[in-house]
């Protein structure tokens, strides 16, 4: 049996995990080799057991025996560090975090993950926001996620990168089909075709969603479809992708659950009487994108190939939201709002990768640019008995916020994992980025209401950054780890259009004016233990800790005031551990995840937050953010064609936002706490098949039916608890309600 390093005594969950290994080490592991891309074109990959950092892999099979709806809820449920804000109470609109960094379809949400489609960014370049609701599920092959600000996978950066890789007509062959049916009305429908004549494939898949959704108001519909057709030859393949799909769903956002004068003095409100409740509507959101890429591959020898990824994107985004009036008057209690943005995208991607004796390396580049028009009306409306919004009809609607952008990126990155000696690897990566966004800011003056155009103005924004991290093996196929790596978030139009503290804006949505503001800089330092690969486990343990410095963040101008812009905050950091474990003996299949996360703002500033000016401190913890999080899954071939399943998630409480100082309001001294409980959520899961290509499935969500809340933030309601308007201001607790126990029963078929 192998010792471990003298050193690791010090380190105890470090100690603890290489004592695992070392035990686990007394049986020769067989030559498992698994390949994974280290940059967005993956050139030949790395072993995954060469690398410096974990990487959590995903495979179809582990996505069609977890019989989730979409791709936020399977990561919320098997890996480690990730859980979803149901912010917006739609499946398809979920808030993702992991390690505290966000990939999120809300505009103005501060992003920290990239996300990648077989290659392709799909971050969109008006607030890198994320739409979850049109990727390809049906055609997902593997999903991969990637720690740490990795340069390599280019700006913004932060807390990791999320690959998706998607089926051809090779890996899927024949016809697939899958019909779901359930609760709230839920029906999904995917049916594609793929095959392969000679060095030619093809692959044509289509999916299909409608909900009436288990809140009021929230029925939704997407469609997606997704077209391949390529050529493989033993020297390289060619193909071409068409990605298309179209979405109206509907997110009701947060309710009011109990409202106060004292801390404790809570009475319950809206959100508590009625699960399924909605503070106002509509808050409906129409989606549309078509992208259209090509792909080359071209292997000059066994140890050398040449790759090219060439793209268009097209995405136009429609929303319309009935809130409450900034300035209620006799005629008007609210507000009608619309928005409508219109992004293109073009990009040329790179990539040389090559093994030269004890190296393996790769060089990279890519080029991105973007064009974005961004227009927001807002009109004259009054509430109707269900706080619905009636736009007023002789009140025309007037433009509050508009702007043409410009995006461009030029990077170039270069890896090398250099075999120092049997058993450890050295990895080391380079990036140069070259940004620039350029802004045609319309606005409306808050004085005059007269609408001004501001002058052109562009912003440029150049980085260096690297990574460095060293492998060692240490037998039994365990293997230690260490990896240090910086990368670069440079703000987006919505950031740069409101960030002037003479000109603030009312909500992060509004636009006004565009100073500079310093790109974020992300360090993240980890080490840890891979261990198993043999016997039918693997797992590993992570430490990590990222320092985030000229955060960007909403705030206030003044304690008293009422107004806020976007500034670069000096230094946030989010740190904990990361640690899973999977097992596969005969017919069981067993996953854990346990994550431990310390989210704090580490500088002191002025926040605001919802209707709350929060003063924060080094050491104040960021809202919506749980420090533990525990997943389980076990799935058990019960007998020859059946299967059953479970697998469960407890998360710990999570301070709301408004609330992170320990206060309730400005003016009152009084310390209390509103953070929202944790839970625990148990799932089943069963499956049969009668036949080699037919099974039949059913999922029961929350089956023990728990009122849950994923994210809070203090606010006022003007609406009575029975749901009437009342005018008159309340404090509240506003969460975001957790569906109720649902059922799923559906059917799958090959032929």
């Amino acid at each position: 049996m192998r010792r471990c390093p003298p050193a690791l005594k010090t380190l105890t969950p470090l100690a603890l995990a290489c004592w695992v290994g070392s035990v686990l080490a007394q049986t020769p592991p067989p030559q498992v080799i698994e390949v994974i891309g280290t940059a967005p074109l993956p050139g030949q990959g790395v072993d995954r057991d060469l690398l410096p950092y974990v990487t959590q892999l995903i495979r179809r099979r582990d996505i069609d025996l977890a019989q989730t709806e979409h791709t936020g809820d399977l990561l919320a449920r098997r890996a480690a560090g990730v859980q979803v804000n149901d912010v917006q109470g739609s499946p398809f609109q979920g808030d993702l975090t992991y390690r505290g960094f966000r990939a999120s379809g809300l505009l103005g949400a501060a992003q920290g993950l990239s996300v990648y489609l077989d290659g392709v960014r799909i971050n969109e370049a008006f607030g890198d926001v994320v739409n979850w609701d049109l990727l390809p599920e049906f055609a997902l092959d593997s999903i991969a996620l990637v720690p740490g600000a990795n340069p390599a996978f280019g700006l913004n950066t932060l807390g990791g990168a999320v690959v998706l890789n998607t089926v051809d007509g090779r890996s899927a062959t024949g016809w697939h089909s899958e019909l779901r049916g359930g609760s709230f009305g839920r029906q999904h429908l995917n049916l594609a075709h793929g095959g392969a004549a000679g060095d030619w494939q093809h692959y044509l898949g289509v999916g299909l969603f409608d909900e009436n959704g288990w809140r009021d108001h929230s029925a939704g519909h997407l469609g997606t479809v997704l077209a391949k057709v390529g050529r493989r030859s033993d020297s390289g393949e060619l193909g071409v992708t068409l990605l298309a799909g179209r979405s109206r769903l509907v997110g009701n956002g947060l309710v009011p659950l109990f409202t106060f004068d004292e801390p404790d003095d809570r009475v319950a409100d809206l959100g508590e009487r009625d699960r399924a409740a909605v503070y106002t509507h509509p808050d409906l959101t129409r989606n549309r994108v078509t992208q259209l890429s090509g792909r080359w591959r071209h292997t000059l020898n066994a140890d050398t190939t040449l790759e090219a990824l060439v793209y268009s994107r097209r995405a136009r985004r429609e929303t319309v939201n009935g809130d409450e009036a900034e300035e209620a008057s006799a005629n008007s209690n609210a507000s009608f709002n619309r928005t409508a943005t219109q992004q293109r995208g073009q990009g040329l991607a790179l990539g040389w990768s090559s093994r030269t004796g004890a190296h393996q390396w790769q060089l990279g580049l890519n080029l991105d640019q973007a064009r974005v028009a961004y227009e927001q009306t807002e009109q004259e409306g009054v509430f109707d008995a269900s706080r619905g919004v009636l736009p007023l009809a002789d009140e025309d609607p007037e433009l509050s916020a508009a702007v043409q952008g410009k995006t461009r990126s030029l990077g170039l990155h270069a890896s090398d994992t250099w075999r120092l000696a049997a058993g450890t690897h050295l990895t080391g990566t380079l990036r140069y980025n070259d940004a620039s966004v350029s802004n045609q800011l319309t606005s409306v003056d808050d004085d005059t209401g007269e609408v001004e155009e501001r002058p052109n103005e562009r912003f440029r924004y150049r980085s260096w950054n690297p990574a460095l991290g060293i492998a060692q093996k240490i037998g039994g196929g365990s293997t230690l780890f260490a990896n240090l790596a910086r990368n670069t978030r440079v703000p987006t139009v919505i950031e740069l259009g409101c960030a002037d503290p003479d000109e603030p804006c009312r909500l992060p949505a509004g636009l006004q004016a565009d100073p500079y503001l310093k790109p974020v800089r992300s360090t993240t330092l980890e080490a840890g233990l891979r261990f198993g690969g043999h016997q039918g486990h693997r797992g590993s343990l992570t430490l990590f800790r990222t320092d985030n410095r000229d955060d960007i963040l909403f705030s206030s101008i003044s304690v008293t005031g009422q107004l806020g812009y976007f500034r670069n905050f000096a230094r946030t950091h989010h740190q904990g551990l990361d640690a899973e474990w999977q097992w596969r003996q005969g017919p069981w299949d067993l996953a854990l995840a346990f994550s431990q996360l310390d989210a704090r703002y580490q500088a002191a500033g002025v926040l605001r937050i919802g209707e709350r000016n929060v003063e924060v401190q080094a050491g104040t913890r960021i809202a919506g953010l749980p420090r533990q999080l525990l997943k389980a899954s076990l799935d058990w071939q019960a007998l020859p064609g059946w299967s059953l399943g479970a697998d469960m998630q407890a998360v710990s409480r999570r301070v709301s936002a408004g609330n992170e100082d320990g206060r309730f309001d400005d003016d009152e001294a009084e310390t209390a706490d509103f953070s929202v409980p944790g839970y625990a959520l148990l799932n089943l899961r069963a499956s049969w098949k009668p036949a080699p290509r037919l099974e039949l499935f059913a999922r029961v969500n929350n089956v023990f039916d728990r009122r849950t809340a994923s994210f809070g933030a203090l606010a006022e309601t003007l609406f009575n608890a029975d749901g009437s308007y009342s005018g008159s201001e309340a404090d509240a607790l506003f969460v975001a309600p957790g569906a109720p126990r649902s059922f799923v029963v559906g059917l799958r078929a090959q032929f």
